[in-house]
């Protein structure tokens, strides 16, 4: 194995391969509370910043925008979401359709006690809320891409040997450097010998692993992750410049990205 080189298999995961979040969905919303404790905890997980900057476009009070959020993922811990269905759409559109109607009871209860009059308008579709549109749409692609970290980190945790996530976090933090600063920083930060050649091989790798983990993330979320589904879904989230290099000439008809060669 040449300096630096851990462990690596090509990343030719195969989109009808992977479990999709509405798997999670089910198993949040098919046991008791107690059995499923850990999915609905996971789905919480993944997803409460969305959740939370999203209802705080629809309802501007600071204070209102964190009670309905607590409210929302106690209702998912609870399993209040047992009524969603993969064949209606996205997971993401269902999740933010559930948590706008959710805000609109909420406002209607608040508007009620206040004896205030209720205007329901202000809780439309997003075609009349850009704010709550684009709040979503960023934040959706932020929790995406967040645990798509995290999946790279367990990645190299798994793996003795791997710094894909050092390796790309430093790239990310200290994007100006040259290979060889890159190389020294790698250096100190794992407390091993990198020379240039060995961190750029070991950056197009770490590349490689998170365009895959990025697909996979993004997979789940779909009903039916085809690779074009996944490619309309990485492009309508900003997301396709992370794994456009990586896509294979034949890539729509396997839905494989392209190996790193050793």
């Amino acid at each position: 194995m040449s300096q630096g080189d851990a462990s690596f298999d090509a990343a030719t995961a195969r989109l009808d391969e992977i479990n999709t979040r509405w798997s999670l969905m089910r198993m949040a919303v098919a046991a008791s509370f107690t059995d499923s404790g850990p999915a609905r905890q996971s789905l919480v997980l993944r997803y409460n910043s969305a959740i939370r900057n999203y209802i705080g476009a629809l309802v501007h009070n600071q204070q209102d925008a964190d009670d309905l959020a607590q409210e929302t993922l106690i209702r998912i811990l609870r399993g209040d979401f047992s009524g969603a269905d993969p064949q209606r759409g996205r997971f993401r559109d269902l999740l933010k359709v559930a948590v706008r109607n959710m805000a609109r009871t909420f406002w209607s209860k608040q508007q009620k006690r206040a004896g205030a009059p209720v205007d329901l308008s202000l809780l439309g579709d997003d075609s009349q809320n850009e704010e709550a549109e684009q709040a979503w749409q960023a934040t959706w692609q932020n929790a995406v891409l967040s645990m798509t970290w995290r999946s790279l980190e367990a990645y190299e945790q798994s793996q003795p040997g791997c710094v894909a996530y050092t390796v790309l976090k430093l790239r990310t933090d200290y994007a100006d450097d040259d290979s060889e600063q890159l190389a020294r920083r790698l250096s100190s930060a794992t407390g091993r010998p990198f020379a240039a050649p060995a961190t750029r091989q070991q950056l197009r790798r770490a590349r490689l692993r998170f365009a895959q983990l990025l697909v996979e993330e993004v997979a789940r979320g779909l009903k039916d992750p085809s690779p074009e589904r996944v490619e309309e879904e990485l492009r309508d989230l900003g997301l396709f410049p992370y794994v456009a290099d990586f896509l294979t000439d034949d890539w729509r008809a396997k839905g494989e990205l392209r190996a790193v060669e050793a």
